[in-house]
């Protein structure tokens, strides 16, 4: 293996990952295959881009960091049609990369802007076929907890309306360049129907579920004062006396429904 020739930067939250059996399975995991749309956030030192484009033949990749852009160019050469879009993915419209086909996201996400990434895609969610990405094993115990658990808030909803979300495996630090202080987790994220929430604003819903959970030890009814009340939340077939952590997705798009009506 080649000795590294770039120092990772604690300012993009750099940390790449190098250890090859975990990079064959998350290979594995995403199954590329020729012709897909494939978009990776972050490709860094390319140790995922690489074995992605010898299967899918053609890969567009997202990076920040303008030093990595012509290294990894350079590596690329000969085995694909790699595009490269110097860009926060912040500001990349992924609609507009559809090119006839939904995209397919993978990347290491920087953990430090991992959630405003997360609710970026879902803003693109009717453009994409799956999500797969590394993560901070903390935020994707977040992103699949079920109702009562401790760690159940409003990430957990906001995705779980919009997509089935799998954990598929854990990473230690020792994976990494630098390794990071924290656990990693790689997760799947396939977006639902639209349908599944005819008929009420996502906006809406997340107002409700933001304000819900911005004081969780609190009853709905006290929560949610500034945006219904209690025979609003009763209306929806949701008790007022119980807090956001009890509410399954599903009764959050009710309480919404009900707030629309108000």
């Amino acid at each position: 293996m080649n000795a590294p020739t770039h120092r990772p930067r604690k300012r993009f939250g750099q940390h790449f990952l190098h250890d090859p059996g975990i990079l064959r399975r998350i290979v594995d995991a995403i199954a590329p295959k020729p012709g897909q749309r494939i978009i990776e956030i972050g490709p860094g030192e390319g140790a995922l881009t690489l074995p992605l484009l010898r299967a899918a033949g053609k890969l567009t990749a997202i990076e920040l960091d303008r030093d990595l852009i012509e290294p990894l160019r350079e590596k690329s050469r000969g085995i694909g049609e790699l595009e490269i879009v110097n860009a926060d993915v912040l500001t990349v419209d992924f609609s507009q990369l559809v090119h006839g086909a939904p995209i397919r996201l993978v990347g290491n996400l920087p953990y430090n802007i991992s959630t405003p990434i997360l609710f970026h895609c879902l803003d693109h969610a009717a453009a994409i076929a799956d999500m797969h990405f590394m993560l901070q094993k903390e935020v994707v115990d977040r992103m699949a907890a079920t109702p009562g658990s401790k760690v159940y808030g409003r990430l957990s909803v906001m995705l779980q309306l919009r997509c089935t979300v799998e954990p598929l495996l854990k990473v230690p630090p020792g994976a990494f360049r630098p390794p990071p202080k924290v656990d990693s987790a790689v997760v799947r994220l396939t977006p639902l129907p639209a349908g599944q929430i005819a008929g009420v604003d996502f906006g809406t819903i997340g107002n409700v579920v933001r304000a819900a959970f911005g004081q969780r030890r609190k009853t709905l009814s006290n929560a949610l004062s500034g945006v219904m009340d209690a025979s609003a939340i009763a209306a929806a077939g949701v008790d007022p006396r119980a807090r956001a952590e009890q509410i399954e997705p599903a009764g959050f798009v009710a309480l919404a429904r009900s707030a629309q009506c108000i």
